[in-house]
């Protein structure tokens, strides 16, 4: 192929993800292959691409990528969640744009409009994860909401149901006024906001001169007060026991109650006890029988039992009560104060807490195996910081609120008669035959009676209005995806699962990781995967959450654009240590870019060699250096990979390739300038350029399979493509052999720091004696050096050489001799500061080895670590004083 300067994406992306399609590479069936099984984390169909996505997805597709050429059945199944909350909202507000209320509608017409914006929009997501390089297998992606899966969720709930873990009643939820909907307490953001704090004041009962003074950040819900509270140890208000307050503007009486609840020195010490309207006092109520009085709607306008503001918006509300509460002289005084929120993490309403007729499912019994695999190392969270959290939750589980005021998503299969009675089935025919059976128990009824009795009743039978929690169908996913309720014995189902690894955010941990891990157990007897790696957040480089509002987001596609995918894949994985949040600045993709531009250029040279095949091969010992620093980097690469830290794995390839294959190996094998290369070296180089390609792959795929296909690696066939090539597999690694090159690169880099600081020119040969204090053969190496160091000869002496600059590498003593008088007092200075360096460094070293608590818990390789950099101290201590002595 024509190399151009510089690696163009524009050119080789589209190109090669079409190639991969078209070739089936990311189509997985089951074999006799070990299965490697990702689901995708189902993004929602109202999404695009943010960074968040371009991280995890990142890392799933390095991941799958890698198993792939490890020769692992590899299958990454993609897909898209229904999202009621969110996808609602975006019809609605299609549907205004063309002047349609959604009131005014149907629910099959509302419907149709949502799959017409579902088909047109809810798969934009998909595609641009196709931009990134994502190599999921399409011909699976599934669909929350398509027949197969909605009939899994209807089925487990009836499942559920029958067990007796979904019951019906009226509990505290968090309410969205916007949504008209509850919503989860996973789903609600807490944010601190700037607020009012008004001290009211309630007129005693029998007593018009005396009065107690309540703070509330919620002036408005004083008509749903149902009493006072103070704590009983509280001696302010020892003379109030047993007596009763007047609401004010209402003039409604309540009592003052007791209970050691209420902290006596936050606000006054007294608490306005709302049991509609708070989680808290609506316990404090249920305690002290309480009544409860709802005087909000579900659209956060005040009913008619407010009796006054009737019709206003809450925050309305609140601002003209503060009015009518100071005009009528009990308003005591307002106070800035800053608190947490809960806001709808769909719409960023105000959540309210609101008493309503829910669906819940009872949680403790599901949660106590789905605890224990994570305990008992069954199911892996990595970073393993994250286990407290999870186990905190599952011991405090809540039951789930599996029920939402929407249209858009698995209707509840629960069927009313016309007395409000109901029964679960999954059809409606179904239903009045459970309407039958409760009706006629014993099945005394003739085949006629029972006909008449369905009929009679059909007429009147509605099924309910709500539909189920979005969640409720996504922790079903690994089993869903592949038909695992619609026939639980088939092929897919029996070889795919559980499934190995799950990328996902910690903020899902519980309300949906976790929730699966229960599934897993409820209904296939087992866990759904094995590994499940944590993501941290995408922060900008301020640290702020990246977000719309803040206008801190870059357009992903757009850096793909700017960048290449393999750029911004890169630039991604260097700022993303495992578990921890991502400082994201775009200075990371271009580095990204650089690198692949690095490769490319690499390539270009090695391309532009010509091969003389009578040419005997010089270059042994490098090639020797290069293969075994290649195993040495592939361990930690691999053990990188088996503790999940993707980018540490990704930053030693890139060291492996832009410092020792390009900085170094290739200097090292080059030919002079415009001669030929021997073949021996042109067959190794290229073979090892081969290998570096196969190990970048995974991070860089577009670019490593448009140089694998170039004549130089051979002809490859149509399926011979580097993404199902080998992955590379490591040797031993003679750590011998590499600590000589570390000294042979440490005097080549001094040398040239020595024409760097004598301004001398590169090309100037200059003449090397070396004083050897190791056991180091130098020898074998001059060829290296002296190419590398632009040396003209290389000899051994016994002695110090007098007028030369010296420096020390390891142990050994080195001297350039230049054409100029040294600066003996330069030098002195020189060597005085080195020697400050290592006698501050020893300092240090001793400073740890003498504390007792990191000898006793250190790995014994890392105290060994520090005593041989205390005695290569010692030593370089010990020549740079001989040398000052000399001077």
């Amino acid at each position: 192929m024509s190399i151009s300067t510089k690696y163009d994406p524009a050119a080789t992306e589209d190109k090669w993800y079409s190639y991969w399609m078209s070739k089936n590479f990311f189509h997985s069936e089951p074999d006799e292959r070990e299965p490697y099984t990702i689901v995708i984390p189902p993004p929602n169909v109202t999404g695009v691409l943010h960074m968040g996505h371009m991280l995890n997805n990142t890392i799933q597709d390095v991941m799958i990528r890698r198993a792939r050429m490890q020769g692992k059945n590899a299958c990454w199944v993609p897909g898209t969640d229904h999202a009621s909350i969110a996808t609602e909202a975006k019809v609605v507000a299609m549907l205004k744009e063309r002047g349609i209320s959604k009131k005014d509608l149907t629910r099959e017409e509302f419907m149709a409009y949502a799959w017409e914006w579902k088909e047109k929009y809810g798969g934009i997501i998909l595609d641009q994860l196709k931009k990134l390089g994502a190599s999921c297998d399409w011909e699976r992606t599934r669909f929350t909401m398509e027949d197969d899966l909605s009939e899994a969720v209807i089925d487990t709930f009836i499942h559920l149901y029958n067990k007796g873990r979904i019951y019906r009643g009226i509990r505290m939820v968090n309410w969205d006024p916007t949504g008209k909907t509850a919503v989860s307490d996973e789903e609600v953001i807490r944010k601190e906001v700037n607020q009012k704090l008004y001290y009211i004041r309630y007129t005693v009962a029998g007593e018009s001169d005396s009065y107690l003074t309540v703070a509330t950040t919620r002036p408005e819900t004083i008509m749903a007060d149902a009493a006072i509270c103070i704590n009983p140890n509280d001696e302010r208000y020892t003379h109030l026991k047993g007596k009763n307050v007047f609401i004010p503007l209402l003039n409604r009486e309540i009592p003052i109650i007791e209970d050691d609840y209420v902290t006596m020195d936050f606000g006054t010490g007294c608490l306005k006890v709302t049991p509609a309207h708070d989680l808290n006092d609506y316990e404090l109520g249920v305690k002290h029988n309480l009544p409860v009085i709802d005087i909000l709607n579900d659209d956060g306008t005040l009913n008619e039992l407010a009796v006054i503001l009737v019709g206003e918006d809450r925050f309305a509300a609140r601002k003209k009560i503060a009015v009518l509460l100071d005009e009528a002289g009990h308003l005591d005084k307002v106070e800035d104060y800053k608190s947490q929120i809960g806001f709808s993490e769909r719409t960023d309403a105000a959540i309210e807490p609101k008493l309503s007729l829910q669906w819940f499912c009872k949680m403790d019994e599901l949660a106590k195996p789905a605890l224990a695999d994570v305990l008992n190392g069954e199911i892996n969270l990595i970073p393993e910081k994250f286990t407290n959290t999870y186990r905190h939750w599952m011991e405090n589980v809540k039951d789930w609120c599996i029920s939402r005021q929407l249209w858009w998503g698995q209707r509840i299969p629960a069927w009313y008669d016309d007395k409000n009675n109901w029964v679960v089935a999954k059809t409606k025919e179904e239903a009045l035959d459970a309407f039958l059976s409760q009706k006629d128990p014993d099945s005394t009824f003739t085949e006629e009676e029972a006909n008449g009795f369905k009929h009679q009743l059909a007429p009147f039978l509605r099924q309910d209005e709500d539909v189920m929690d979005t969640w409720f169908s996504s922790w079903l996913w690994p089993i869903s995806v592949f038909n695992g309720f619609k026939d639980p014995d088939n092929k897919d189902i029996n070889y795919y699962y559980p499934t190995n690894d799950l990328v996902t955010a910690p903020e899902i941990l519980f309300f949906w990781v976790a929730r699966m891990i229960m599934a897993g157990h409820e209904f296939r007897g087992q866990k759904p995967f094995t590994n499940v790696y944590l993501t941290g957040i995408v922060r900008d480089k301020l640290g702020r959450k990246m977000s719309k509002s803040l206008g801190n987001s870059p357009d992903p596609i757009g850096l793909i654009e700017k960048y290449g995918a393999d750029g911004v894949r890169v630039g991604m994985l260097l700022c993303s240590p495992a578990g921890n949040d991502l400082m994201f600045d775009e200075s990371y993709c271009e580095q990204g870019r650089n690198f692949a531009n690095k490769i490319w250029n690499a390539f270009r040279l090695i391309k532009g060699w010509e091969v003389d095949e009578s040419l005997a091969n010089p270059n042994e010992q490098a090639i020797a250096w290069f293969d075994n620093r290649f195993n040495e980097a592939l361990e930690e690469i691999e053990g990188n990979f088996k503790q999940y830290r993707l980018s540490e794995a990704l930053m030693v390839t890139y060291k492996l390739v832009w410092d020792d294959f390009c900085a170094w190996y290739l200097e090292m094998v080059k030919p002079v300038y415009l001669q030929p290369i021997d073949s021996a070296s042109l067959k190794a180089t290229i073979g090892y350029f081969e290998k570096i390609l196969s190990l970048l792959h995974p991070f860089m795929p577009f670019l490593t399979e448009e140089l694998w296909h170039d004549e130089i690696f051979g002809e490859k066939g149509e399926l011979d493509c580097i993404i199902v090539a080998p992955y590379p597999v490591s040797g031993p690694a003679d750590a011998a052999l590499l600590k000589e090159v570390e000294l042979v690169k440490g005097i080549v880099a001094e040398v040239r720091n020595i024409r760097n600081t004598k301004q001398l020119s590169p090309k100037e040969a200059l003449p090397l004696d070396i004083r050897v204090n190791s056991e180091t053969d130098y020898a074998k190496w001059e060829p290296v050096i002296g190419k590398l160091g632009n040396i003209s000869e290389m000899n051994f002496v016994q002695e110090k050489v007098a007028g030369a600059a010296a420096f020390m590498v390891g142990k050994d003593e080195f001297f350039v001799q230049l054409n100029e008088t040294i600066d003996v007092e330069a030098e002195k200075i020189r060597l005085n500061e080195d020697l400050v360096y290592l006698q501050g460094f020893l300092k240090s070293v001793d400073a740890k080895l003498s504390n007792e608590r990191f000898v006793q818990n250190a790995k014994p390789e890392i105290i060994q670590n520090e005593r041989n950099k205390k005695a290569d101290a010692e030593s370089k201590i010990a020549i740079i004083q001989e040398s000052l002595s000399a001077l």
